[in-house]
This record gives C-alpha cells, sequence and structure tokens, in this order.
C-alpha cells in the first residue's frame, strides 16, 4: 500500500494511483478537501481504483502496524536501507510517502519499521511522490 498522506501536489496523486494499479497495491489518502478531486482527474483506469481515506495519519499507522503490517518510510535518513537493497514485501507492506517538501511528519516517524532512501546523484534533495513512491511500490513488489 502507498501511503502519500501528507501530499502537497494534486496530480503526484493519480499518477500514484495508477503505479497501485499496475503493482496490484492500494493507496491510502487523507481526508483533504481537494484529494477527491485530485483523484477523479487523475484516475485513467477503467475500473474502480483501490483506495482508503485516512482521516488520522499518525493513528492509523499505529493502528496498522500493532495489527502487523509492516510500515516503511520514504526518507533521507542515516539508517535507511538504499533502495536497491530494500527486500520484496512479504507480507502486508505500507510505503509512506511525505511532505515534497518536509518529509514525514516527526510524530510519524516513530511508527516506521524501517527507512528506505532513494539514491541520487544530481543536484536535487527529493523526487516527487508519484515518481518516489512508484520506485519503491515496484521494488516492494518484487518487480525490479
Amino acid at each position: 500500500m502507498a501511503a502519500p498522506l501528507w501530499p502537497l501536489h494534486g496530480v503526484n496523486l493519480g499518477t500514484l494511483l495508477r503505479t497501485c494499479d499496475a503493482v496490484g497495491a492500494c493507496l491510502a489518502v487523507p481526508r483533504f478537501p481537494w484529494v477527491p478531486e485530485a483523484l477523479r482527474r487523475g484516475n485513467t483506469l477503467r475500473r474502480p481504483a483501490c483506495v482508503h481515506w485516512v482521516h488520522d495519519p499518525p493513528g492509523w499507522l499505529a493502528r496498522e502496524r500493532a495489527a502487523g503490517t509492516k510500515v516503511v518510510g520514504v526518507e533521507l535518513a542515516e539508517e535507511a536501507v538504499r533502495l536497491g537493497d530494500l527486500p520484496a514485501a512479504r507480507g502486508r507492506t505500507i510505503a509512506v510517502l511525505g511532505h515534497e517538501q518536509t518529509g514525514i511528519l516527526p510524530e510519524a516517524l516513530d511508527l516506521l519499521d524501517s527507512v528506505v532512501e532513494i539514491p541520487m546523484v544530481g543536484t536535487g534533495a527529493s523526487l516527487n511522490v508519484a515518481v518516489a513512491g512508484s520506485l519503491v511500490l515496484y521494488k516492494l513488489a518484487g518487480l525490479l
């Protein structure tokens, strides 16, 4: 499951929704007023997409983790695993994607089981949430 819980740009959500469909995953999104329209506009799928609506991201992550779901954050961190070394998921897994400018909120960082980073050689500090999420979802699905 991809979880862009603090999205900045709506266009990225539609792109990530299509990636979720491609790898057999669901999308978890916050109930921001603009998110339903962003998903509707970006959804080019011919069938209904799997979308979970999250009202309280930290609380939802804590409940999922307590239920045995592995929670992987996509974030720059000292203890992060390189994307190339990330093993395929062996059970229910959530890939948490932070805000494109500020990352994963501090109160959610303690809820992560592990962190993965996407190596970059250019001068940019991050990829947009759709690109980062797509790379991580394909790796977790065992398709890369």
